[in-house]
């Protein structure tokens, strides 16, 4: 296992220190999993974010689209 240092001030490792033993978890699990899943979180708004861009995109380029009634007729599921 790869082992990072992190260099910060005594204050803010005693709050960290303080969350760790609330939580009943090591120090080190705290940071680990509480930077996890903020990088988790922020990498998938990114990707929200690009698809939302690229289907605006096609939306903005695309030919006409299709209604969901004119689609089951065309598939000859509207009877």
């Amino acid at each position: 296992m790869a082992v990072i240092t992190l260099k910060m001030p005594d204050a803010e490792k005693m709050f960290l220190q303080a969350v760790a033993k609330l939580e009943g978890v090591s120090l080190s699990e705290l940071i680990r999993t509480q930077t996890l899943n903020a990088l988790e979180d922020k990498y998938d708004a990114h990707i929200a974010d690009e698809a939302l861009e690229e289907y605006e995109q096609y939306l903005a380029t695309s030919s006409p689209r299709l209604s969901w009634g004119s689609l089951m007729t065309d598939v000859g599921l509207n009877d």
